[in-house]
């Protein structure tokens, strides 16, 4: 009995000598959410049928270059509403070869085909745009991510909130327009060949090649702030884009002294690139990013180390953040701000202040209540449910949970479900003292009688925690974590900790007459 006493002791001391590991210091260990230390609350919408556009619009380029390959004349393949393609035959003597040649696109299905007039309509399958649809927020979601983490926000969430929107959380930024500049680029980097034989001037003015768009450069003088646009022509193909680069980073110009982001391609895109430069000797290479180009240099000779630049009159701030992006990769399809708030650090700093007094005040009260009602098994409560609050914390750290304002809640909560433990037990305690019953026995009665109705109350709850947790958001989620992290507190402080004092004050060899309850 003395050893497993002992060892009891042994198990405690170390849950408290953990406890105190993971929570030093708090400040360090403890994350405070969006609502308690300020920040930014974003939903954004993403753009479905924008990057289904985008998406037909490249297997219609790839299914013009596959029936050329093959010696398929195409008059135009063109996009018809958001999903469909219309592809058109130079001469319908090639139909049968073409068609067999369309094979090949599994993802899109015959709509409508006009053998005569060699043409055919094609839709992707309706499978293929459930999985696209979901590819789209799941890689939107992953992209963000990514842009976050590297941008250094700590503990930031972000989920996907219906079908087409994403919530992002940024607790701690406090420059909302970098960080929705951040996260809104899209992102996406193509590098098109200047067309040199098209007329600007007759390109501004609306007559643009077929096969070309119009771009624009644009430089911000840096004494008036005045934007200054400098229309090109260039290629509507993309011989490169930002799926081929495998790093990006910020450099200084030696002569200007001025940031630029040096990138590096993958081995595919090396060797694209070298081939690129090497056939177009002479020619204007545009840098294009969200269709804005950044720069337009000549090609002077063939480049096959892989590496290229972006200069653009950049501050280091903006080279930095297009650097993270374009390691991050590209949107899948655009998004927008929907909603939009800010929570000063101010406002966080007195939402902790409230908790705290909050938390303080309904500890304060329990604490009393327990001695007066209680005497010294009332102290013993109060002891267990500063040790309560010790692992409720220590837990929080340890898991890398998040506080919240609901979380103080579910704290507060905490304390009166792990009091009312005490309260369940002792009370049945008495009612065996009552009948009649030593100390001893009372003590062993009340424990084991009250454990089954222990174990049904926190099951209960934590089943509700799970379900607050599984369908809630942000804020939720940090109430029903708190919640259960606090439950499974309690049970070990109520029905071990709390057991274990009651056995070392009267469970020993001494006889006990009495008890403080």
């Amino acid at each position: 009995m003395t050893r497993r006493l002992w060892l009891r002791v042994g198990i405690v001391a170390v849950v408290v000598v953990m406890s105190i590991f993971y929570l030093y210091p708090a400040k360090k260990t403890i994350n405070l959410g969006l609502d308690l230390q300020g920040g930014i609350h974003l939903v954004l919408g993403v753009d479905i049928d924008k990057a289904f556009q985008l998406q037909v619009e490249r297997v219609g380029d790839s299914i013009r270059g596959t029936l050329e390959k093959k010696g398929i004349a195409v008059k135009s393949v063109e996009r018809r509403g958001t999903t469909e393609l219309v592809v058109q035959l130079a001469s319908a003597q090639s139909w049968g070869e073409a068609q067999t040649a369309l094979k090949d696109f599994g993802a899109l299905e015959t709509k409508e085909s006009d053998q005569t007039a060699g043409r055919v309509v094609l839709a992707m399958r309706p499978r293929e745009v459930a999985a696209q649809r979901e590819w789209f927020i799941k890689q939107g979601l992953e992209t963000i991510r990514n842009r976050v983490d590297q941008f250094g926000v700590a503990e930031p969430s972000i989920q996907q909130q219906g079908d087409n929107r994403i919530l992002v959380q940024l607790p701690g930024v406090q420059d909302p327009e970098r960080a929705k500049a951040l996260i809104g680029k899209t992102a996406l980097l193509e590098f098109k060949l200047v067309n040199e034989s098209a007329s600007v001037e007759q390109a501004v003015a609306g007559q643009v090649p077929p096969g070309s768009e119009l771009v624009y450069q644009r430089r911000v003088d840096k004494e008036t702030k005045e934007e200054r646009k400098t229309p090109f022509v260039a290629e509507k193909k993309a011989l490169l884009t930002g799926a081929d680069v495998a790093n990006a980073r910020v450099s200084i110009d030696q002569n200007t002294s001025e940031p630029y982001v040096s990138l590096e391609f993958t081995a595919q895109g090396a060797r694209a690139f070298a081939d690129l430069t090497s056939n177009n000797v002479g020619r204007h290479l545009a840098i294009i990013l969200d269709g804005n180009l950044y720069s337009a240099p000549v090609i002077r000779e063939r480049i096959p180390s892989g590496q290229a630049q972006i200069t653009g009159g950049f501050t280091t701030e903006a080279a930095t953040d297009l650097a993270i992006v374009l390691r991050a990769g590209a949107l899948p399809a655009p998004v927008q701000v929907l909603e939009e708030r800010t929570v000063g650090p101010s406002l966080g700093a007195d939402s902790i202040r409230k908790g705290i007094v909050s938390s303080a005040a309904a500890a304060l009260a329990v604490v009393v209540f327990m001695l007066i009602y209680y005497r010294l098994s009332g102290l013993i409560a109060d002891v267990a449910l500063a040790l309560n609050l010790l692992i409720l914390l220590a837990a929080m750290a340890g898991f890398h949970a998040t506080l919240t304002l609901p979380g103080i809640a579910g704290v507060v909560l905490t304390i009166g479900m792990a009091v009312d433990t005490n309260i369940l037990i002792f009370e049945r305690i008495r009612e065996e003292l009552r009948g009649g019953k030593t100390v001893r026995a009372a003590i062993d009665s009340g424990f084991a009688r009250a454990f089954r109705t222990v174990i049904d109350t926190h099951v209960t709850v934590l089943v509700s925690a799970a379900i607050l947790y599984q369908f809630g958001t942000g804020p939720v989620k940090g109430f029903a974590v708190t919640l259960a992290i606090g439950l499974l507190a309690s049970l070990f402080t109520a029905v071990f900790f709390t057991r274990l004092v009651f056995d070392l004050l009267y469970m020993r060899s001494r006889r006990v007459e009495s008890i403080s309850i």
